[in-house]
């Protein structure tokens, strides 16, 4: 059985390192003029962002390390030293800048106001989708999803895949949610939502670019598509650089895919077969943004909205399905963090019995 304690051990001491790390970045690399010297001073912090998590191995814990800081946290230092991305403008004082750059969260930059009027009451239905897309609702649905994995050797491969897709979204959800309400409660940021109702998408361009899990959106934007459209301008012309930014922001994307999941959550060399799909989706994004640019010149009939959300649906929950969460599929990811819960439950239990029977003697 895994040691929990030890593994929350590792998982503290990575945590402080990055903070004493970002709060290096924070008072001396901020203060050196940006671009490639600035970025040098950093390699220390990128060590520190990329290597001590590999010292994790719990499934949990490693998955939100990886994620948070190998991955989001890195690429936000490198665009913090060209003087872009979320931690520019620098900012006001040191917890804001570690809670920027180590939780995944965009803060609103027109926050909205605080009071509502009364004279324009909310419509039920409105009401309606706050109940069903409220947290309890969403902690509800991961819940029955984990449920059902009791009953996987019942079904066919291809229900358990469209499964892992829906709880892969509601985890996503309900950890970007936490982390929305800590920044909130630690420095009063108002955050914007990290998924923008994904399944009403009309093209990949919306899907990926405005709906799904945008953070990583705005991350890659700025360290990827906008330096590569850039200098792809200037080689090929604006009117195709777009075309090499579309693919080298996925091919990036897939990469880090791969990288988190294998390399620091199942510690196994990658297999890249994530990158597949995300190079697939970038392609595919590329050629669609051109059919669209011939379809507005020549201003011929347009399909339906809810066509195109169909369309784009089913291509993303096909490729998905077939490619990006096999994976999982193979790997027995629901079984791990099944059993990583139980473990995780049990811990915490045994560390309140003990508070409390020190309150009890203490009394």
């Amino acid at each position: 059985m895994m040691d929990f304690h030890q593994e929350i051990i590792n998982f503290i001491k990575v945590w402080v390192q990055a903070t004493a790390s970002l709060s290096y970045t924070y008072y001396f690399s901020s203060r050196l003029p940006k671009g490639l010297v600035r970025l040098l001073s950093l390699l220390p912090v990128f060590y520190l962002l990329l290597i001590p998590p590999l010292s994790i191995s719990s499934f949990l814990l490693s998955a939100i390390t990886g994620f948070f800081l190998s991955w989001l946290t890195t690429f936000k230092v490198i665009s913090f030293a060209f003087d872009q991305g979320p931690l520019y403008p620098h900012p006001q004082n040191l917890l804001h800048f570690i809670s920027i750059a180590c939780l995944p969260i965009t803060i609103k930059q027109n926050p909205s106001p605080k009071l509502k009027s009364i004279a324009n009451p909310t419509p039920i239905s409105h009401l309606l989708k706050r109940v069903f897309m409220s947290f309890p609702f969403k902690v509800l649905c991961h819940w029955v999803i984990t449920y059902l994995y009791q009953y996987k050797k019942y079904m066919h491969p291809n229900m358990i895949l469209v499964i892992y897709c829906c709880h892969m979204y509601v985890m996503l959800d309900i950890t970007l949610s936490l982390c929305a309400t800590l920044a909130e409660f630690l420095c009063g940021f108002e955050v914007e939502p990290q998924f923008k109702e994904p399944y009403l998408a009309t093209s990949l361009q919306d899907f990926w670019g405005r709906r799904w899990n945008l953070i990583v959106s705005s991350v890659l934007r700025s360290t990827v598509y906008t330096p590569t459209r850039h200098i792809a301008s200037h080689l090929i012309g604006s009117r195709w650089a777009y075309f090499p930014a579309i693919i080298a922001t996925f091919v990036v994307s897939g990469l880090m895919h791969d990288i988190v999941y294998y390399v620091y959550i199942m510690h196994v060399h990658p297999k890249w077969d994530m990158s597949m799909h995300f190079v697939l989706h970038g392609i595919c994004e590329a050629l669609e943004l051109e059919m669209k640019c011939k379809r507005s010149r020549s201003d011929k009939w347009r399909p339906h909205p809810v066509v195109d959300r169909v369309m784009v649906m089913g291509f993303v929950m096909g490729t998905s399905v077939s490619i990006l969460f096999a994976p999982l599929l193979r790997d027995n990811v629901d079984q791990i963090a099944a059993k990583e819960y139980s473990i995780l439950f049990s811990f915490v239990r045994e560390k309140i019995a003990m508070l409390g029977t020190r309150l009890m003697r203490g009394s």
